[in-house]
Order: structure tokens, then C-alpha cells, then sequence
């Protein structure tokens, strides 16, 4: 198949001949392929490492990524406040709020108020949820491991520091 040509029905696409395919076409509309392209690997990184810990990781412990997410967060923070747990995780406080109510239902999060402003709340992980966390993340860390052992080391720390650049440049 040709560069520019769009595949048919019963042709094999690969996810390299898509992202080939949509630059042609992005950038025969005038828009930039390049973003696109960056944007799109990135995205389809992440969905399917979040497949792949879901799959093979969380579901087995009735946990989405979102939930494991919240929980090693407090894992690693402490008790803290719904508000800053959205902005750390980059949700809406309404879908944090539904997440920490999952979680507590399941007995892995409690609520708490602060002993010296009572409209001030915290979340924190109940000893179940702390249990439940430091016995899963080895899991999931060795799968974070073979995601990444095709690059050396040298690459993995270049490419943390440019996902970080690109994350603190974040466009309004």
C-alpha cells in the first residue's frame, strides 16, 4: 500500500500504518502532522499500559487504574484533602468525590474531619487499603518495569525529563 493511499475493508492496519495514514490526511487539511503524531503515541501508550495493569494488575482486586491511582497516592501522601487529590490526579472534584465513595464502600479509604476546622476533610487509607496497596505495587511496578527495559537507561531518563517538560508547559 502506498503512502497516501487509504486501506480498504479487508486490508491489514497496523497501528504505525494508522498514525502514517492520519499524518497524510492532517496534513493534507493544512494542521500538523507532528503534533498529531506525538499526541497520538503518547495517548496510545497510555491506554495500553493502563489496559495491560488493569488487565493483568488491579482487576483481579476489583480496582480500576483510576482507584489504584487515588490509593497510592494517599499511600505515598498521607491523608489529604478530596480538593488536592483531584488536582494531584487531574480529575474533577465530582469524579474524585465518586471515586473516594467506591473506595470507601470497599473499606479501603475513611474520611476524616481535622480536629481544629471541622469543614475540613482528609482521606486517607483505612489499614486495609494501606495492605492492599504495598501488597499489589510490586505487582504493578514489575509490569512498569518491562514496559520500559526496551530502552537503556540513558533513553528512560531522557524520556522522563521531556514528558516533564512537556507536562509543566501545559497549554492553558
Amino acid at each position: 500500500m502506498a503512502e497516501h493511499e487509504v486501506p480498504v475493508a479487508d486490508d491489514v492496519v497496523t497501528e504505525h500504518d494508522y498514525e502514517r495514514f492520519a499524518r497524510h490526511r492532517i496534513a493534507e487539511l493544512g494542521g500538523n502532522a507532528d503534533a498529531f503524531g506525538l499526541s497520538y503515541n503518547v495517548l496510545h501508550l497510555a491506554y495500553m499500559m493502563i489496559t495491560d495493569y488493569e488487565a493483568l494488575v488491579h482487576r483481579e482486586q476489583g480496582w480500576t487504574m483510576p482507584g489504584f491511582r487515588l490509593m497510592f497516592k494517599l499511600w505515598i501522601l498521607g491523608p489529604t484533602q478530596p480538593a488536592r487529590l483531584a488536582d494531584l490526579t487531574g480529575t474533577t472534584r465530582s469524579a474524585m468525590s465518586n471515586l473516594i465513595n467506591t473506595l470507601e464502600r470497599a473499606g479501603l479509604v475513611e474520611r476524616t474531619r481535622d480536629g481544629q476546622d471541622r469543614r475540613v476533610v482528609f482521606v486517607a487509607l483505612t489499614d486495609a487499603g494501606r495492605a492492599a496497596v504495598s501488597g499489589v505495587f510490586p505487582h504493578q511496578n514489575g509490569r512498569e518495569a518491562r514496559w520500559f527495559e526496551v530502552l537503556d537507561d540513558d533513553e528512560r531518563e531522557v524520556l522522563v525529563r521531556l514528558i516533564r517538560r512537556v507536562v509543566a508547559a501545559r497549554p492553558n
